[in-house]
């Protein structure tokens, strides 16, 4: 799986989507311009010590982007869909896009793409979910439906047995 962030502003955010790929073996790719530098300290301290086994690649733009992931299967999260999450069957090498904390993605783009935009379900009276937790929601689906493969599923306890 892929994780694409469209300019992205805030570097906790980032740091804990980044800690998240690592935790899923699931690619970032971050679209210029970042809100922020990659070495900063809180997006690392957000991704602890994982973000060095991030497999993370970085675009100029959006253009730069789509000529560098030619074929792409691109998912395109937004507020403004009329698709859920849950309605799409997610393929192992699709990619999920989410845009900037302030505005999403920018609408030229979402209206060329509709039957691939997708939302989380939501009350009316909330503009939207933090971008970390929406990636969390969206990705676990896209990997459930793929069965968790390679994925621990069986937790065990650190003492203690289970009964």
């Amino acid at each position: 799986m892929h994780i694409v962030l469209h300019e992205p502003e805030i570097p906790a955010n980032t740091g804990n989507i980044g800690r998240t790929c690592v935790a899923t073996d699931t690619s970032l790719h971050l679209i210029e311009p970042l809100g922020f530098r990659l070495d900063e300290k809180s997006i690392k301290r957000a991704g602890m010590d994982y973000w060095e086994h991030l497999n993370v690649s970085t675009y100029i733009n959006y253009e730069d982007f789509c000529n560098k992931n030619p074929g792409a299967k691109i998912w395109y999260a937004t507020t403004k869909a009329k698709h859920s999450y849950t309605d799409v069957e997610f393929g192992p090498d699709d990619y999920i896009m989410f845009g900037k904390e302030s505005a999403g993605i920018p609408e030229e783009i979402l209206v060329e793409h509709e039957e691939q935009c997708i939302r989380i379900p939501m009350l009316p009276k909330i503009r939207s979910l933090n971008l970390s937790n929406s990636v969390a929601i969206v990705l676990y689906e896209a990997l459930r439906q793929q069965g968790f493969t390679g994925m621990e599923t069986e937790g065990h306890l650190h003492r203690l047995d289970w009964k």
